[in-house]
């Protein structure tokens, strides 16, 4: 009888499959793509996936290990996503080894059983009795027996401490053989019989035309481009669109762009539907994760809530995805498989065809390209719900007047006069720390990180330089390093900074910081998030953590410090992500009865961006800046692929994507394929970042299929270059950031 062969990928980055022979006495039946399997790799055991089963190998039989076992008697993943990883594998040119690892949760990357977690249930024995003789003068023990025995389902053992059960007597009662532990597992709540916790809110008439649209393609795959102004309404319409979905039988997923928006969604959802709710990101413990997968996979799950990585949940009655702030960098992964969640989802809804909803105030401007092209379906919200009038803007140019701290006059001025009236402040600093750098007054000596091309923040709370590229820490030296004078001054404003002196100029109000730094510790966003909403006056300094999503019904205004960072960068989409920001910050501002303001401090006044977004909105700077990306062949018009290398010793990364290049232009020949231009090498932006020298090489295509032709056989050959064992490199399929 001839060797089962199964071809196995593993969580490697090598872009191949892996032949192993069947473990004794299992036959080709006994096998289905996607089951793990346990198997030596060198000095070590590897869990890998089936991908097929075959009847012979190129690899020679002596040379062939056996499997070490099976550990799924069915495959954990769907077929759905495994067809979802072999696609996004194929297009990301990413290893599906390693692509397949990124969809499973860790603790079954790990050999864990795919299997709900199995609980300890405490309950009274068979044919015990509060009377029996051995408990007489045991009165805990009595008690025990008592309070089990109204739980005849009994209690699981991490409830024993709430419901004041001693251990010690349980254990007691265990040796009588009074009380048994039954292992088994939780069991799900059951499904309610009404979906609503709570009633709807009365949709306007742009609201119920978005609603019915999506309603009415229910039942098939369609694309929905939700452009609604902040304040519009757009999660009710998602929360609407959810009840019908559940009330067919089916599930939704939604995703959202950062962990700090997670409560908060959850939140609202948990006080709108009487459903299984699973929230998946990276702050929920391995175990808590793979329990919300698993009842997603199961049907126990009714709403999945998650960032990017919950894309790949697998779902047993799919029927809707939503993707909030769609425009978000945050779903594209910029580490190992660099996929973008958004674009995926859109893939995932077509394969498993279903609708998929993109809402945004600030849409990118690939969707928005497919919105005008008629791919997706546009459904554009203008007016805020509830009469809320949207906030007027006001540019305030800064040149040649004193800064406090980065806070001009006229801009102190505006914000005494809002506190005044017992309304909330937002002052935006995208910049976090106290200040930018550190600086010598006498000989000019700026604070640098050692191992980056970049100069470290300081941060005045932890009397610590930090930089935010690599992470590098040191504390604030006592004197110039360089002439040894101690008059060092931090140079520029961070929130740390703003934060100071808005406390020392409005010292009768409370300030509230809202960055990385503040908010690290656990629970920190959510008491942030509480005061606020009591609705006191009070001024919130932050960063963009600040701008999504979130509802400030006081705030009504938002002072913006520095507009002018992205109107000068090298990077194409730098405006595009300036205009987003600037929207969606002063998208917090006039929510709710009073109107809002948005003060922009800037040097540059009258840039004509700047005033195009100000004066006609988001969708007239949009539809400017498509012209310019078509007139300059740039995404959505063209397709990219960015190949970075990095090396500890200048001059390695350039070398080795010079021979890339070569190879790709010969390939170009070869093959006979046209319209890719490639653009480089050349040093990355920022040049040396944690040690080490990086470069980069972009391809440009006006269409994607002879691209990712190129592509695929391109990489074929990096593999064996021997230049590319002496870097680290990775190919990125539609960059977003030319970093």
């Amino acid at each position: 009888m001839p060797d089962v062969i199964l071809r196995l990928a593993l969580p490697s980055p090598l872009r191949r499959l892996f032949d192993y022979r069947a473990p004794a006495g299992m036959k080709a039946a006994d096998f289905a793509p996607g089951m793990r399997l346990r198997v030596p790799f060198g000095r070590r055991e590897m869990i890998g996936m089936l991908v097929e089963v075959a009847d012979h190998s190129e690899v020679p039989a002596d040379k062939l290990k056996p499997a070490i076992a099976l550990l799924d008697p069915v495959t954990p993943l769907p077929p759905a996503l495994f067809k979802l990883c072999l696609w996004t594998a194929q297009y990301y040119q990413h290893s599906l080894g390693d692509t397949l690892s990124w969809a499973l949760p860790v603790l079954l990357r790990q050999g864990e059983p795919a299997e709900a977690r199995q609980e300890r249930f405490w309950q009274v024995a068979p044919g015990a009795r509060m009377d029996d003789a051995r408990i007489k003068n045991a009165p805990k023990q009595r008690e025990a027996m008592a309070t089990l025995a109204q739980h005849p389902h009994g209690v699981p053992h991490q409830l024993l401490s709430k419901l004041g059960l001693n251990k010690t007597s349980l254990d007691l009662l265990l040796d009588k053989h009074m009380v048994e532990i039954q292992v088994r597992r939780h069991a799900p709540g059951a499904r309610h019989e009404r979906w609503l916790a709570q009633p709807e809110l009365p949709l306007n008439p742009e609201q119920r035309a978005a609603f019915e649209a999506v309603r009415a393609g229910f039942d098939t795959f369609h694309a929905f481009l939700l452009a609604g102004v902040t304040g519009s309404g757009k999660t009710e319409v998602y929360l609407q669109l959810i009840r019908e979905t559940l009330e067919a039988g089916k599930q939704a997923l939604v995703l959202i762009p950062e962990i700090n928006l997670g409560p908060q969604t959850l939140a609202r959802f948990e006080q709108r539907f009487n459903a299984r709710i699973a929230l998946l990101h990276s702050a929920v413990n391995d175990r808590e994760r793979l329990d919300a997968w698993l009842a997603a996979r199961d049907g126990e799950a009714d709403i999945i809530i998650g960032t990017r990585s919950a894309l790949f949940t697998p779902m047993k009655n799919p029927g809707l995805i939503i993707i909030d702030e769609e425009h978000d960098g945050s779903y594209k992964q910029q580490e190992g498989l660099r996929y973008h969640a958004r674009d995926l989802a859109l893939v995932r809804a077509r394969q498993e065809n279903i609708p998929i909803v993109l809402g945004s105030a600030t849409p990118s401007l690939e969707s928005l390209h497919n919105a005008y092209t008629g791919r997706y379906g546009l459904l554009k919200m203008e007016h805020r719900a509830g009469g809320a009038q949207p906030p007027k803007f006001m540019r305030l140019d800064v040149k040649s007047r004193p800064l406090d701290s980065g806070i001009s006059g006229p801009m102190q001025q505006a914000i005494g006069q809002t506190l005044a009236k017992g309304q909330q402040v937002l002052v935006f600093l995208n910049r976090r720390g106290f200040a930018p750098t550190l600086l010598c007054h006498d000989c000019g000596w700026l604070s640098e990180c050692p191992r980056c091309d970049a100069r470290t923040t300081v941060h005045q709370r932890s009397r610590e330089l930090r930089c935010h590229h690599c992470g590098y820490v040191e504390p604030v030296p006592r004197q110039c390093p360089k002439c040894n004078t101690v008059d060092l001054r931090p140079v520029g404003a961070g929130t740390e900074r703003a934060e100071e002196r808005l406390s020392i100029l409005f010292p009768d109000y409370p300030v509230l910081r809202v960055d990385r730094d503040s908010t690290s510790r656990k629970d920190a966003m959510n008491q942030l998030f509480a005061t606020i909403q009591k609705g006191q006056p009070c001024i919130l300094v932050g960063t963009q953590m600040l701008a999504k999503g979130h509802h400030f019904p006081r705030v009504t205004l938002v002072s913006i410090l520095d507009a002018d960072g992205g109107l000068f960068s090298g990077d194409f989409r730098a405006s595009e992500r300036m205009a987003q920001l600037i929207v969606q910050v002063a998208g917090r501002a006039g929510r709710a009865e009073e109107p809002g303001k948005v003060i922009i401090q800037t040097h540059l006044a009258d840039h004509p961006l700047l005033v195009q977004l100000t004066e006609q909105g988001y969708f007239a700077f949009a539809e400017q800046a498509l012209s310019e990306r078509r007139a300059a062949g740039l995404p959505p018009f063209a397709h990219l692929a960015l190949l970075r290398a990095e090396a500890h010793k200048p001059g390695q990364a350039e070398a080795f994507l010079d021979e890339a290049c070569s190879a790709a232009e010969q390939l170009l020949n070869d093959l006979k394929l046209g319209g890719i231009e490639l653009l480089g090498p050349v040093p990355a932006p920022m040049e040396r970042r944690a040690g080490r020298y990086r470069a980069q090489l972009l391809l440009q295509a006006g269409a994607r299929a002879p691209l990712h032709r190129l592509l695929s056989s391109w990489l074929l050959h990096l593999e064996q270059m021997p230049a590319g064992r002496q870097v680290r490199w990775s190919l990125d399929v539609d960059p977003v950031d030319l970093y």
